[in-house]
């Protein structure tokens, strides 16, 4: 009887689409977002703008793109979708929770949000150095991407300004919107028309 199942079983894994384009997608907007805030290209009080984002596009969607990533086997999207979704959920919520008055960093956000995305810096370092076997757009996400990081925890803890890790934050956007489209549109035409260039494995 199993045997019998296999061939539908089959099927339906080929059937299901690829959710990494909704994954980058959703990570490469709200990381836009925020970036431009921490570039200081506009006013302060316009950051909150990422909020909404967090919650339910890098957020929600891309944890959902996660969890499809785990139906397709994909141990590496499915990790890095669900981490950065429970990433932009987690951060969103700690923003919320301060502006609401429930948490009181008694002066010392930076370094709590400094040790935050240090937590974060240390598992992109180890996913970096696996996309390495996925494509060069994935590569390139990941090491703008840790950059990135590495450029925030130095601002949140008061060496530098937000302004480098904004800029950096934005080109990261960029090239996962490049790796997003790239799903889709390859996908619609049934050819390459972006390349990812897939790297030796």
């Amino acid at each position: 009887m199993s045997e019998n199942k296999l061939p539908t079983e089959v099927s339906q894994v080929a059937a299901t689409a690829d959710p990494s384009p909704l994954g980058l997608g959703g990570f490469a907007l709200t990381t836009f977002v925020l970036s431009v805030a921490n570039a200081q290209l506009i006013a302060p009080a316009a950051k909150a703008a990422f909020l909404g984002l967090a919650f339910f596009y890098g957020g929600l969607a891309q944890l959902l793109a996660g969890m499809q990533e785990f139906k397709k086997n994909n141990v590496f999207g499915a990790t890095a979708f669900s981490t950065y979704g429970a990433f932009w959920l987690s951060l969103a919520t700690l923003v919320l929770l301060e502006a609401l008055g429930v948490i009181n960093w008694q002066g010392f956000a930076g370094q709590a949000l400094g040790v935050f995305l240090l937590g974060f810096t240390i598992f992109n370092t180890y996913m970096w150095l696996a996309s390495f076997r996925v494509n060069a757009a994935v590569c390139g996400v990941f090491t703008t991407l840790e950059i990135t990081f590495i450029l925030l925890v130095l601002a949140e803890f008061g060496f530098i300004s937000s302004v480098p890790g904004g800029i950096m934050g934005i080109i990261t956007a960029l090239i996962a919107w490049y790796a997003s489209a790239a799903g889709v549109i390859n996908s619609v035409c049934g050819r390459i028309v972006l390349p990812v260039w897939p790297l030796k494995k």
